[in-house]
């Protein structure tokens, strides 16, 4: 960058080595915390041996870093210099606390990781320490604590759901006037079942015990209103059937929140749109494994950065819950109300209906 001007908003490589020099050396907890790997191009991503998905950045001839955990995997851009540490930090307190929490007596990372890193960024710095527990980019305080069971409202789902049980499909749908009647119809239920406000225990005792009840869940679906949200689930949807944003649109629907299992493959994928654009940052549908505690699953600042902060808020307020899916799906709940009715759903009370013939 030879013969540039050089402006408090370009971070060129000697300006970052510097500051991190003066970081590290003014803490104790970063003393032997080296610089990631840095490159012009996120095509020479090259993590540090051991390190198989760690930070490595990449600076533009204007100042910009950006982060990147794979070539195809940015996670934050920015031009504030602080930032940048304070991302590099993260990076460097997480494999300390792994390491810590991992000799440690007790239930090891899954009690004490998040916890622990939080601490060790207040003590760098405090500052930093409160941009770790908002989980977000920019610092904002966290909420207060939800002061709820955790596994009441959606979570309690999660692990079974894992497997495919009770259902592959979790579909949700917002809209003025949503009903979720009209949800089920359009995805192929049987109208005539819909109407009549058939249950899933109905159904199972329809065909005098000539299918056995996997044949019979896998053409139903299970429908019905939680909260803000109209929801729908089901294995499959009868063949032929198309469902697109304007078909929704009609029916009301701005907002639709869809997660999906394939336990053979442990593919779990979640997709969020409003207005019917899809909000994933340009990254397509997301897949939940790419979730690990204590690290922000979503780009930094971007449109699902408030979910990284009601993840953040879920692992520092339920370190007792020690299935990363169970605390997703409370992040989930949090941040956007999801719910299902447990009591109806396993006690077959729930409203339900079979593909239409």
């Amino acid at each position: 960058m030879a013969g540039s001007i050089l402006t408090p908003m370009q971070i060129t490589e000697r300006i970052l080595k510097q500051a991190w020099h003066r970081t590290a050396v003014g803490s104790d907890l970063l003393d032997d915390a080296m610089l990631p790997p840095i490159g012009t191009s996120p095509d020479q991503y090259a993590p540090r041996a051991g390190d198989a998905d760690g930070l490595f950045l990449v600076l533009d001839e204007d100042g910009t870093a950006r982060g990147y955990h794979s070539p195809h995997q940015e996670i934050f851009a920015t031009q504030d210099l602080d930032q940048v540490l304070y991302f590099i930090a993260e990076e460097a307190v997480r494999r300390l606390a792994e390491h810590i929490v991992a000799r440690s007596p007790g239930r090891g990372p899954v009690a004490n990781l998040v916890s622990g890193q939080a601490g060790m960024l207040a003590e760098i710095d405090p500052a930093w320490g409160t941009r770790f527990r908002s989980g977000g980019a920019d610092g904002t305080r966290t909420a207060r604590p939800c002061g709820r069971d955790p596994l009441e409202g959606l979570a309690w789902i999660a692990d079974t759901w894992r497997d495919q049980d009770p259902f592959t499909h979790l579909a949700f749908f917002r809209g003025e006037g949503v009903s979720a009647e009209q949800i089920a119809l359009l995805h192929g239920a049987d109208p005539g079942q819909t109407a009549a406000g058939t249950r899933l225990s109905d159904l199972r005792s329809m065909d005098g015990g000539s299918r056995d009840d996997w044949e019979i869940v896998w053409e139903t679906f299970c429908f019905g209103q939680a909260g803000d949200w109209a929801f729908l689930m089901y294995h499959e949807t009868p063949p032929g059937t198309r469902i697109d944003s304007a078909a929704l649109a009609r029916l009301g629907v701005t907002e639709t929140v869809r997660l999906s299992a394939t336990s053979a493959k442990a593919i779990y994928t979640f997709d969020y749109t409003r207005d019917g654009r899809r909000v994933d940052d340009d990254r397509g549908v997301l897949e939940l494994i790419w979730y690990e505690r204590g690290r922000a699953p979503y780009y930094r600042g971007g449109q699902l950065d408030f979910l990284n902060q009601a993840i953040r808020r879920a692992e520092l307020d339920h370190p007792e819950v020690m299935s990363d899916f169970e605390l997703y799906f409370h992040a989930l709940e949090d941040a956007l109300g999801l719910r299902l009715p447990q009591r109806d759903i396993e006690d077959g009370t729930v409203l339900a209906a079979q593909w239409r013939s």
